[in-house]
């Protein structure tokens, strides 16, 4: 007999038909033992350490760490390396918990609702209502089977500037955010959706005359005044929103921007250039808002004008224009701190040189091609 002791095991005696049998497993044993003697004595500290932290994790599960790296051994031999086989197991779990169906067009719906409920501002919503509209009116699949792909190629199809894919990328992250937390989507397809750099910080992107005479050249009736104002005035999107004609004094030249319309909250005059009149003498004689619409209808008919312009969308470009312009037309930043409602430090630090003098005298004569009778506003506002 041979006495044979196992790891965890009492002694136990194993019985051998002859004294060779019985040799050849005494040798095996004590070879293996001898084996195990000196792994385990010839540990580091550190390597001691990994086994101890490696032996708690597994306790929970009832999982040795032989059992345990087998196991991994086998996976990786399918997979290639731990990340893969997270990533598998990530997978697998997801498509094997349960989901809720929810169509792409009604989770947009359940999102902005939850959204308005909870009080999200105006702007938001109607940025929140255009860009998730947009979306869901092109992908009505249900929200669990809408791939990165799919994301991917709809914004790429669009066609946007950088600032503006960066906007509806972040937009709809949000949106699938919302939906994996409510079971309605395995993962959130946007995570693994290009991310793209915004030159300049995406704080200033600005128009050339030529691209500004053909957004002017498509607008429609109604919408043309508010691209005039931000290109020529260098009013801020809400500040077009919230204006009235009666704020427009084409006979004295100015632009009255009271504090309940600035972003500011601070009152300032913004000077008419004669072409800006130009474009606004036909409506001289409107009452009311200058934007009759919505926030919502405004982000729809601005789509409508890229699309027919042809000329692609910068984020707050009609007035990044304005200013850059106007800083090259007169070369005083404080002055156009003052028109424009920012600061001169910032106005100098992100606007000077953008443009050359000669670009500004370009931009300045963009007009309709038919001006209406501004002699008398031209003289009077041509040393402004």
């Amino acid at each position: 007999m041979v006495a044979n002791y196992a790891d965890g095991e009492r002694r136990r005696f194993d019985s051998y038909a002859n004294e060779a049998d019985a040799i050849a497993a005494a040798t095996k044993l004590a070879q293996r033992l001898d084996s195990r003697d000196y792994v385990a004595a010839s540990m580091t500290r550190t390597e001691a350490i990994e086994f101890a932290n490696a032996q708690a994790r597994l306790k929970t599960f009832g999982v040795t760490v032989d059992a345990a790296t087998s196991a991994v051994a086998e996976c990786l031999k399918t997979v290639g390396d731990l990340a893969n086989l997270h990533a598998a197991v990530k997978f697998y779990r997801q498509r094997h918990r349960q989901v809720a169906k929810k169509s792409v067009p009604d989770l947009v719906a359940e999102f902005l609702a939850l959204k308005e409920s909870r009080g999200a501002s105006p702007r938001y919503m109607a940025d929140l209502h255009w860009r998730l509209e947009k979306f869901s009116a092109d992908c009505t699949k249900e929200a669990a089977n809408v791939t990165t792909q799919d994301v991917q190629e709809w914004l790429d199809g669009q066609k946007l500037a950088a600032q503006h894919y960066r906007n509806f990328r972040t937009v709809l992250n949000t949106l699938f955010e919302h939906a994996r937390a409510r079971s309605y989507c395995f993962d959130n397809p946007i995570e693994d959706v290009e991310k793209i750099k915004v030159p300049n910080g995406g704080s200033i992107a600005i128009f050339t005359p030529v691209e500004i005479g053909k957004l002017l050249g498509a607008a429609s009736p109604d919408f043309l005044p508010s691209v005039a104002l931000g290109a020529f005035a260098g009013l801020r999107t809400a500040e077009v929103e919230r204006i009235e004609w009666r704020d427009i004094d084409l006979a004295g030249g100015f632009i009255h921007i009271g504090s309940d319309k600035a972003k500011t909250r601070s009152r300032r005059l913004v000077p008419i250039h004669p072409n800006l009149a130009q474009w606004l003498a036909p409506y001289a004689k409107r009452n009311g808002r200058v934007w009759p619409g919505t926030s919502n209808d405004l982000q729809h008919t601005r789509a409508a004008l890229v699309k027919a312009s042809g000329v692609a969308w910068k984020d707050n470009g009609l007035r990044h224009s304005f200013i850059s312009y106007r800083l090259a037309e007169i070369q005083n930043a404080a002055q156009v701190a003052l028109e424009a409602g920012n600061s001169p430090n910032v106005v100098f630090k992100h606007y000077r040189e953008l443009v050359k003098p000669a670009d500004a005298v370009k931009w300045f004569a963009v007009a309709p091609e038919q001006p209406a009778n501004v002699t008398n506003l031209a003289a009077a506002t041509a040393n402004r």
